[in-house]
């Protein structure tokens, strides 16, 4: 019970785009078409639940025994940037078309701070190995959602008359905004 309250709390009530406004980047650059949000979420739900279990492993079994836990950001980010590249292979051997649509947005998932976030909120929180995965599973399921949702909204803006001042970034902002709205009615669930 206390890991779908784990995974519900990371994906729903705090969202690591909408409530903790985390990974911004990627979110409003990605967001234009449904088909590439998509596979940018597959690609962060890959990249934030193995971080999340490679780090953990890291911290409880070399970095807490050697007493060297104040380089946990700089081992979490070698291994996130690491993880990004061997994404960014496989996509580019095995999908081309999500590779090329990805484009710059694909090495930024190595800067995502919300991958780090994930990482460093979950040494926090002090879960172990499972609670850790379980964490990072369900921040990037959260992560997905939002993107996606959002994808979704651009895509049906797209084909509606927006006033000229709210055409482009500002339009996607306040939907964003009105999204983190939508989202903080979860908070009453747990």
């Amino acid at each position: 019970m206390n890991l779908l309250i784990i995974g519900i709390a990371a994906a729903l009530v705090n969202n690591v785009v909408l409530s903790q406004f985390l990974g911004l980047c990627p979110f409003l650059g990605v967001s234009k078409k449904i088909n590439t949000a998509a596979g940018m979420g597959g690609a962060v739900i890959g990249v934030i639940t193995v971080a999340s279990a490679i780090c953990s492993l890291i911290y409880d079994f070399i970095l807490t025994p050697f007493e060297l836990t104040y380089l946990n950001t700089i081992v979490f980010i070698v291994v996130i940037a690491s993880l990004v590249q061997f994404v960014e292979m496989f996509l580019k051997k095995c999908m081309p078309p999500l590779y090329e649509a990805l484009g710059v947005y694909l090495p930024l998932i190595t800067t995502n701070c919300a991958v780090l976030g994930v990482a460093l909120t979950n040494v926090q929180n002090g879960y172990n190995f499972i609670e850790s995965v379980v964490c990072g599973l369900g921040t990037a399921v959260g992560f997905m959602i939002a993107i996606v949702i959002l994808a979704g909204i651009r895509e049906r803006i797209e084909d509606n008359d927006v006033p000229e001042s709210f055409k482009g970034m500002p339009i996607v902002l306040l939907t964003a905004g009105l999204m983190s709205i939508a989202f903080f009615g979860f908070s009453g669930i747990l």
